[in-house]
């Protein structure tokens, strides 16, 4: 697990001297704390110049696998972020046909890999990953990113010359890089409370899509997919052949990330999803694996008495860290890792979970992507009844009706009452912008109540809706619950998820590892029914009668908590006064873009408790903070 950056130019002006390659690799030293590396091509007569740099977490060949590394010439020289779990069979294969080894690592092997099949090499690899590829002899950059985007990869394309990175944060390191404020990415992050690919914040930065390659030659760039998923629905296999290939492939997956040379352990939230890592962890070790929970002090929050229950259950060496209102001294450090505005505020646990373990291993597995793949999220069983409720005409229109929105409601965020207004309100929508509704932090009505006038012209007629509806749009063949799913699974997984977690994780010099991403368990949990995942108002069905043996009964049966903060009750006690000289303070650069009187409104009604505003509230104290950071 490493860093990498570097840049691609033919213009002289525009070089990139070893000095500024150092700053860009520093940046992201976080990644990489065990080693560094540099590689440059300056002293060719003809054609681009190039910059390699990379900073390197040791997880396997500890004494070897330096970065940049090349093939026997050195003609082809790579930087690699991740890990291919598939490197062995990968590289048996590749010295059958004559390739020579110098490492026993993996980067070594996507080299090879990529000189036997060109662009076709990463549709081999099963892992998660981020890399560059300088190929000398065509004169070609090549970038690539895993399929799940489970590792990031930003770029600036100016023509002549390509830069790209791991983090923003290396790019920004470059002298005389402009920092012009995208403006349809802040109506994207306050919607989905991320700016996703290949959008950036900036203008003229952008995220290389998941499982997507580029090409940088002859001053071109183009980009082009190579995971080209159908996710059709398999109606023919049976409950007990689902169970048999599910426990097979989970199983290989988890094993597979339990490859280290180096100590490793897991995240244990006490829900379903990391409790089964961890059981399947326990199955295949002969020791007794280390877990790591946080725990919160509100009860609403606290899941680590589940944790602590499965820990038991499986013997596992448990530790366990409570998060206080102390906690938001980090909000610092989190604005300065996640250099694009984050909105999701289970970033501060994933933080300390992050911190905790690194202290006793250097991988740790997750359970991210069970809800996806296996209809875990309660927002897909609304999914399911709305889409019963199409079917009867005029009741729709019955409970969509106005009336309904008059009803009295808690001003808690999980009311009942609060949820099912929620639910009638958007029922009159079209299924997409109805589940947009439904999930965005602020729906369209409440950003045009935001807005002021002069930035919503720069907004024209943009509508964000057009990030669901790229992934939707192939999958209208299927159910509404498995579209929506699968949606998801391309959209808030990379962007929300998988960026939390890697930049919290990789900013203490953690791997984490997500055995339910595995392509082959991706791809095969996709083309399931969905009756084999929510069946009889219970999501992960499947996961459930292939795994009932593996942990406690009751931790399926429970209902789902989330990974989130108390920031709610934080807002109005802890953290008031930050909020407040933050997002209605004299200078608070938001007030370019959004109305003061607007802004008042929201922190007034949270204060007085008549609405619980936090999320929204905490989108804009992160902005907010990203703007006195990086937006200067």
């Amino acid at each position: 697990m490493c860093g990498i950056t570097g840049a691609v130019w033919t213009n002289p002006s525009k070089k990139i001297l070893p000095e500024i390659l150092s700053r860009m690799t520093a940046a992201i030293s976080h990644r990489g704390p065990d080693d560094e590396g540099f590689f440059f091509n300056q002293n060719e007569k003809a054609g681009p110049r190039v910059a390699l740099g990379f900073r390197r977490l040791s997880i396997i060949d500890l004494n070897s696998s330096r970065q940049p590394l090349g093939n026997e010439d050195g003609t082809i020289q790579i930087v690699f972020n991740g890990e291919i779990y598939n490197f062995r069979e990968l590289r048996s294969e590749l010295m059958e046909s004559g390739h020579r080894f110098s490492t026993n690592g993996d980067a070594e092997v996507i080299v090879h890999l990529y000189e036997q099949h060109g662009y076709e090499c990463f549709s081999k690899l099963n892992g998660m990953f981020s890399l560059a590829i300088w190929d000398s002899p065509r004169q070609r950059l090549v970038l690539a990113r895993d399929r799940l985007g489970q590792k990031p990869l930003v770029y600036r394309n100016e023509g002549d010359r390509l830069l790209f990175a791991s983090e923003l944060k290396s790019l920004l390191a470059v002298p005389n890089i402009p920092r012009e404020i995208n403006p349809t990415a802040i109506d994207e992050f306050l919607t989905y409370q991320y700016v996703p690919h290949p959008n950036s914040i900036l203008k003229g930065f952008n995220k290389l899509p998941p499982g997507h390659f580029a090409i940088y030659e002859n001053k071109h760039l183009s980009v082009e997919r190579y995971w080209h998923p159908t996710f059709e629905e398999n109606s023919e296999i049976s409950v007990d052949d689902a169970v048999g290939k599910l426990r097979e492939l989970f199983d290989s997956s988890v094993q597979m990330r339990m490859q280290s040379d180096v100590p490793l352990g897991a995240f244990l939230s006490g829900g379903v999803d990391s409790s089964l890592v961890a059981a399947s962890m326990t199955h295949q070790s002969d020791q007794s694996i280390k877990t790591f929970s946080i725990g919160f002090p509100i009860k609403e929050f606290d899941e680590s008495a589940y944790a602590t229950q499965v820990a038991k259950h499986l013997h596992t060496d448990h530790h366990r860290f409570t998060v206080t209102p102390d906690a938001t001294d980090i909000l610092d450090q989190l604005v300065y890792l996640y250099d694009e505005p984050f909105g999701d505020s289970s970033a501060i646990p994933t933080w300390y979970v992050s911190k905790l373990t690194r202290e006793h291993v250097t991988v740790s597995l997750s359970g991210d992507g069970g809800d996806e793949l296996f209809a875990g999220y309660n927002r897909y069983k609304a999914v399911r009844l709305s889409e019963r409720i199409d079917q009867l005409g005029p009741i729709r229109n019955l409970l969509a009706a106005k009336f309904w929105q008059a009803i009295p409601t808690s001003s808690k965020q999980k009311s009942k009452i609060r949820q099912l207004k929620r639910f009638s309100q958007a029922l009159g929508l079209p299924v997409l912008r109805r589940y947009l509704d439904w999930i965005g932090i602020y729906n369209a009505e409440r950003r045009a109540e935001l807005y002021r006038d002069d930035f919503a012209c720069k907004l024209n007629d943009f509508d964000s809706i057009w990030f669901l509806q790229d992934s939707y749009g192939k999958l209208t063949q299927r159910d509404s619950v498995s579209a929506i799913s699968l949606t998801d699974l391309q959209t808030y997984l990379p962007c929300d998820l998988n960026t939390k977690v890697d930049i919290a994780s990789m900013g203490h010099g953690l791997e984490c590892r997500q055995p339910f991403l595995d392509h082959r368990l991706v791809e095969f949990a996709a083309s399931l029914p969905v009756q084999m995942k929510l069946k009889s108002g219970r999501g992960k069905w499947l996961l459930h009668k292939a795994f009932a043996d593996r942990i406690p009964s009751n931790i399926f049966g429970r209902s789902k908590m989330g990974f989130g903060v108390p920031i709610s009750h934080w807002f109005r006690t802890d953290l008031k006064t930050l909020l407040h000289d933050s997002v209605l303070g004299q200078h608070a650069a938001i007030h370019d873009y959004f109305s003061k009187p607007a802004i008042q409104c929201l922190f007034d009604q949270h204060q007085r408790n008549e609405f619980d505003h936090s999320y929204r509230l905490w989108s804009l104290l992160m902005l907010e903070m990203w703007f006195q950071r990086w937006g200067k």
